[in-house]
C-alpha cells in the first residue's frame, strides 16, 4: 500500500481524474477562479480531450496521470504557480497511452495553484489550472480508546499545535501533526481550527475545515487535513448579517443587482494589493417560512454565496432551521448537510475567531409537511459552552484578540438613562456565562446580527459587541418594486455590512452602506421639513392610520431643529456642529428615524396592509439633535470615529425630506 500511494495522485480514493471537475477550488485568493475546462478542438500539438480537475492530492516524487489524447514521449509539462513566491517546475512525460499521459512530481514541489502547459519543441499549449496539494504520506497506527485519528499537514509535512475537535473533545496535533480523539461522533464531524497563515480548500466558497464521520463508535476513522500556506497576518473580514433570501420581494434581483456588486467591489478593493479577504455571515441567510412554500432553502442559497469573490464562513441563524422539525438538533440537520458544523473556530493571522450557535429552535407544532410556529430560545447550549471553554484553553496567549460571531445579540439594543448615558442589559439567556468564559482575554469583540439595526455595546472592559444591520435591510421591502426604491433598516441605517481591517493584532472596523462610499456614516434631517402626512406619503391611507407610526413627525415642526442619525456611533466618537462659526449643543436622544417611517410603514399602509410589527420603524439611541438659530442657515457637521476618520456634511437648509434623500 505504501508503494501504491507513492505511485499515484490521490483524489478521494481515485487514481484517475475523469469526472472530478467539481472537486472544489483553491482556498487561496479572493479573485474569480480562472477555470480549467477541457482542451478540445484544433491546436498545433493535436492534443485533445484533456480534462483538468480543480484540485489534486499528490505526493512528492509520485506520478500524476492526466486524461487526454495526442501526448508524446519527450513532451514537457510546465507547472507555473499563480503566486510569485512559488517556483515554477517542468517535468518530462514518462508514459503515454492512447488516453492518458503520466509525469512525475518534482522534488521541492510546494502546494499551490498552478497553470499546466505542455511544451513540445517551440510549441506550447495551456491545458488548464489546478490546485496541486502536496499531501503527507503517513500511516497512523490506532491507539486504544481513540476512534478518530489523522494528520494535519502542509506541503507533505505535519503541522504541530493545531486544534482538532469533534464538537465535544479538543486535541492538539503533536510535532508530526498527528492527532487522536476519543470521539463518540455525536456531531457527525471532526474539524480543525485553521491556524493563522494557512487556508484550506473550498467547495464553492465554503472552506472545507471539516470532515464527516460515520455514526459507528466502534469504527476507527482516519481523517487528514491539508493546509495551504498563505500570509493572512493582514486580512479583511466582511460580516454580512441577515440575508433572508427567499425568492420574494424581488430579493434575488436586489441581491444580484445592488448588494452583490457592492460587496464584490469592496472585496476587490482590499484584495487588490494581495490582502486576504473573507466573508463571515452572521446567520439568517435563508428564511425558514419560505423553505417549502417558495422552494428556497439552504441549497438554493449556495449559488448566491458562491457569487461572492472570496471565501465565506457561514453561521446558523434562527431562520436557517428546518421548520418541519420541532427539535433543535433535528431542525439543524439540513444546515449540517449543506454547510457543515454549526459551531467551530478558526484563526486568521493573529486573530482567533469563534463561530457559535446561540439559537435553540423549538418550533412548536412543527412536523413533516407542517411548518411550526418557528419559536426559539436565545441560548448557547451546555455542550457547546463546554466545547467553547476547551477551544479557548488552546489559546495560551491571553492577549490574542478574540472575535466571537453568533446570530442573536449578547446585549439588548441600548437605551439612554436619565443622564443621557447609554445603558444596555444582557439579552442572551446565558450571556453572563459567555462573558465569564472570555474574561481572561484582554481584547474580545462579539459580532452579531438578527435585529436588522446597528448598535455597539461596551459594558465590559475587555469586550465590545457590534450588532450589525442587515444586508436585506427591512426584509427587502423598501427596495421592492413599487415601494421606496431605497434600502433602509428599521433604525434608519442603510442596508449594509461591516468591513474589518486586521493587521497583526491591530483591528479597525466600520459599517459600509450598500450603494454609498465607506465615508457615508450619517444622515441629517431638517425637522422643519419633516412632516409625515397621509397626503404626502400614503395617499391611499388616512392621517389617523398613519399617525401612530409617524409619532411626533405627524405634526409640523418649526423649531429649527436638525436630527442626525449616526448609525455606527460608539462612545469614543465625537460630534461637532457649528452655525456661522458658533458651536451648537449636541444632544443624544432616543427616537425613530423618519426616513424609515415613510419608506416602510407609510407604504405598507398605502398598500392596504398593516405594517408587520417586526419590520416597523424602531426607536434607536444613535440619533442626535441640535437646534439652529434660524431656518435657513448652513450647518457644518463633523463626526470623528475612534480611529480618527472624519466624516463631514455642509448641511444647506432648508433640506428637503423625501424617499431618495441621503
Amino acid at each position: 500500500m505504501e508503494n501504491t500511494r507513492r505511485k499515484f495522485i490521490r483524489m478521494g480514493g481515485l487514481t484517475t481524474i475523469a469526472g472530478l471537475s467539481g472537486m472544489g477550488v483553491a482556498f487561496s485568493s479572493c479573485s474569480e477562479d480562472e477555470g480549467s475546462g477541457p482542451v478540445d478542438g484544433d491546436n498545433n500539438l493535436n492534443i485533445t480531450g484533456v480534462s483538468i480537475p480543480s484540485s489534486m492530492d499528490i505526493v512528492e516524487e509520485g506520478n500524476i496521470t492526466l486524461i487526454g489524447k495526442g501526448f508524446k514521449l519527450g513532451d514537457k509539462i510546465q507547472l507555473t504557480p499563480s503566486l510569485a513566491s512559488l517556483k515554477p517546475f517542468a517535468s518530462e512525460v514518462t508514459s503515454v497511452t492512447d488516453g492518458t499521459v503520466v509525469f512525475s512530481v518534482p522534488i521541492g514541489f510546494a502546494t499551490g495553484n498552478y497553470k499546466i502547459s505542455v511544451v513540445r519543441g517551440t510549441e506550447s499549449l495551456v491545458l488548464g489550472t489546478v490546485l496541486l496539494n502536496l499531501i503527507a504520506d503517513t500511516h497512523i497506527p490506532d491507539m486504544e480508546g481513540m476512534t478518530v485519528k489523522g494528520i494535519v499537514f502542509s506541503d507533505g509535512k505535519g503541522i504541530p499545535g493545531v486544534a482538532v475537535s469533534d464538537g465535544h473533545e479538543v486535541a492538539i496535533t503533536d510535532e508530526e501533526g498527528i492527532y487522536y480523539l476519543p470521539s463518540l461522533k455525536k456531531t457527525g464531524f471532526v474539524f480543525i481550527s485553521i491556524p493563522g497563515n494557512y487556508e484550506v480548500v473550498t467547495t464553492g466558497n465554503a472552506p472545507q475545515f471539516f470532515k464527516r464521520l460515520s455514526s459507528s463508535v466502534s469504527t476507527v476513522e482516519q481523517k487528514d487535513f491539508s493546509l495551504i500556506k498563505v500570509d493572512n497576518q493582514k486580512h479583511v473580514v466582511i460580516p454580512m448579517a441577515d440575508w433572508h433570501l427567499a425568492n420574494r420581494n424581488n430579493d434575488i434581483d436586489q441581491y444580484t443587482g445592488k448588494v452583490l456588486p457592492d460587496v464584490n467591489a469592496s472585496i476587490d478593493k482590499y484584495a487588490a494589493d494581495g490582502t486576504k479577504v473573507y466573508v463571515l455571515t452572521l446567520g439568517d441567510m435563508t428564511w425558514d417560512l419560505y423553505w417549502y412554500d417558495n422552494n428556497f432553502g439552504l441549497n438554493e442559497y449556495l449559488p448566491y454565496m458562491n457569487m461572492l469573490n472570496c471565501p465565506v464562513f457561514n453561521l446558523i441563524g434562527n431562520h436557517d432551521y428546518d421548520p418541519y422539525y420541532a427539535n433543535d438538533w433535528e431542525a439543524e440537520n439540513k444546515y449540517r448537510d449543506v454547510l457543515g458544523p454549526t459551531y467551530y473556530s478558526f484563526n486568521l493571522g493573529d486573530i482567533h475567531y469563534v463561530v457559535l450557535d446561540d439559537v435553540e429552535y423549538i418550533n412548536t407544532g412543527g412536523s413533516q409537511g407542517t411548518v411550526g410556529s418557528r419559536n426559539y430560545n436565545y441560548i448557547i447550549n451546555s455542550e457547546q459552552m463546554k466545547w467553547l471553554k476547551k477551544d479557548l484553553s488552546t489559546i495560551t496567549d491571553k492577549s490574542t484578540p478574540i472575535v466571537v460571531a453568533m446570530h442573536t445579540p449578547l446585549y439588548k439594543k441600548p437605551s439612554l438613562d436619565q443622564n443621557g448615558d447609554q445603558v444596555s442589559e444582557v439579552y442572551l439567556s446565558n450571556g453572563n456565562d459567555l462573558i465569564e468564559s472570555l474574561k481572561e482575554f484582554t481584547t474580545v469583540h462579539v459580532l452579531t446580527g438578527h435585529t436588522h439595526v446597528n448598535y455597539r455595546v461596551e459594558e465590559e472592559a475587555n469586550l465590545m459587541e457590534h450588532n450589525t444591520a442587515a444586508i436585506c435591510a427591512t426584509w427587502w421591502w423598501t427596495g421592492k418594486n413599487g415601494y421606496a426604491n431605497n434600502h433602509i433598516c428599521k433604525d434608519g441605517s442603510p442596508g449594509g455590512y461591516g468591513i474589518w481591517q486586521m493587521n497583526g493584532r491591530d483591528m479597525q472596523w466600520r459599517y459600509k452602506s450598500i450603494g454609498y462610499s465607506e465615508e457615508y456614516q450619517f444622515r441629517t434631517y431638517d425637522l422643519n421639513s419633516v412632516h409625515i402626512t397621509a397626503a404626502n406619503f400614503a395617499p391611499q391611507s388616512t392621517d389617523s392610520e398613519l399617525a401612530p407610526y409617524a409619532g411626533p413627525y405627524a405634526l409640523q415642526n418649526s423649531n429649527n431643529e436638525v436630527l442626525i442619525n449616526i448609525w455606527s456611533y460608539e462612545k469614543d466618537w465625537t460630534i461637532e456642529v457649528t452655525e456661522n462659526g458658533e458651536n451648537l449643543e449636541v444632544a443624544r436622544i432616543v427616537a425613530k428615524d423618519p426616513l424609515h417611517i415613510i419608506s416602510y410603514d407609510a407604504l405598507r399602509l398605502n398598500a392596504g396592509a398593516t405594517p408587520t410589527s417586526s419590520f416597523a420603524t424602531n426607536e434607536t439611541s444613535h440619533l442626535f439633535k441640535v437646534m439652529a438659530s434660524a431656518p435657513g442657515t448652513t450647518l457644518e457637521i463633523k463626526v470623528t470615529d475612534r480611529f480618527g476618520n472624519v466624516y463631514t456634511e455642509s448641511m444647506i437648509r432648508p433640506k428637503a425630506f423625501s424617499l431618495n434623500m441621503s
